[in-house]
């Protein structure tokens, strides 16, 4: 299976919506625009930051085939896959790729905490579902309560033709690393899921990063990527310094909602997120604004 598709920098996009909370449709295809025309290697729909956890399904249809359509095969799509019961991760993921998806990236399930077993049978179950369709792996264990081990991700890796990478969101370079060089034997892709790590994630060997940060300042991320392919590790390196307190001043608003405020105060106009989340406090804002502003971002 060809993968040499999975790289670069890939927002996992906003998803917009209006006051009643219905999805915005004009806002949504301009922020497309907005972030391929920034330079992006990929979408992901649906991930943390696309609030998949608010959407019903006939929802999440919708806005997979607005991407879709305004994408027009420019960049690869992404169908983010995040539910506990199996059987509804089957369905959502064979649903993207009826829509047009280019692949499926399947967080671990939430609020239960599997055994190595039961973990191993639910990937592996989906991936059965869409064979001949790439599928990655999403590690995201501050959101869920536990990571994806080391173990698992290199049996599915060897037995499994279409598990072919994964988003590592833990935080743990160490962990990042093992991922790597345990499955560098089956061209394994990993990404970086973290936005302050993807300078260190290039160094070891990552394939890109899937990065919140992309949705507001995409040719700043994309520069980091960029320029470390280039040959230039100092210039991949300020730019990652750049970032970094940008990203950080993020934690300090309840999650996610930061993404849409920092997208809202540099005019990619987004919208609130979904109750119960609020945009972040006026204190909070200020402190979003001044970061732009120390960046040279917003003047």
């Amino acid at each position: 299976m060809n993968v040499d598709f999975i790289k670069g920098i890939i927002p996992p996009i906003v998803t917009p919506i209006d006051e009643n909370e219905k999805v915005d449709e004009k806002a949504l295809r301009k922020h497309i625009d907005f972030m391929i025309d920034g330079g992006i290697s990929g979408i992901l729909a649906f991930g943390s930051n696309g609030e998949f956890y608010m959407q019903e399904e006939d929802e999440m249809e919708q806005v997979l085939k607005i991407i879709v359509d305004q994408n027009a095969g420019r960049v690869p799509v992404y169908m983010g896959v995040g539910a506990i019961r199996t059987s509804k991760c089957i369905r959502l993921a064979n649903m993207g790729m009826e829509n047009g998806a280019d692949g499926v990236s399947v967080l671990q399930p939430m609020f239960l905490k599997p055994s190595e077993d039961e973990l191993y049978t639910h990937f592996a179950s989906i991936a059965d579902s869409i064979k001949g369709a790439p599928m990655l792996l999403y590690n995201n264990p501050g959101r869920t309560g536990y990571g994806i081990s080391q173990d698992i991700v290199e049996r599915l890796a060897h037995e499994k033709d279409n598990v072919v990478g994964m988003k590592d969101s833990s935080g743990d370079i160490t962990q990042t690393a093992e991922y790597i060089r345990r499955n560098r034997d089956v061209n394994f892709k990993v990404l970086c899921g973290k936005d302050t790590l993807i300078y260190s994630g290039l160094t070891l060997g990552t394939c890109g990063a899937v990065c919140s940060t992309a949705n507001f300042l995409p040719k700043l991320i994309v520069s980091i990527y960029d320029k470390f392919m280039a040959g230039d590790i100092k210039g991949s390196l300020e730019a990652q310094f750049v970032l970094n307190p940008i990203r950080l001043q993020m934690d300090k608003s309840s999650f996610p909602v930061a993404t849409k405020d920092y997208a809202n105060l540099l005019g990619e106009y987004v919208g609130n997120p979904y109750l119960p989340n609020k945009p972040s406090t006026e204190a909070q804002m200020a402190g979003l604004r001044n970061q732009l502003v120390k960046g040279g971002f917003l003047k």
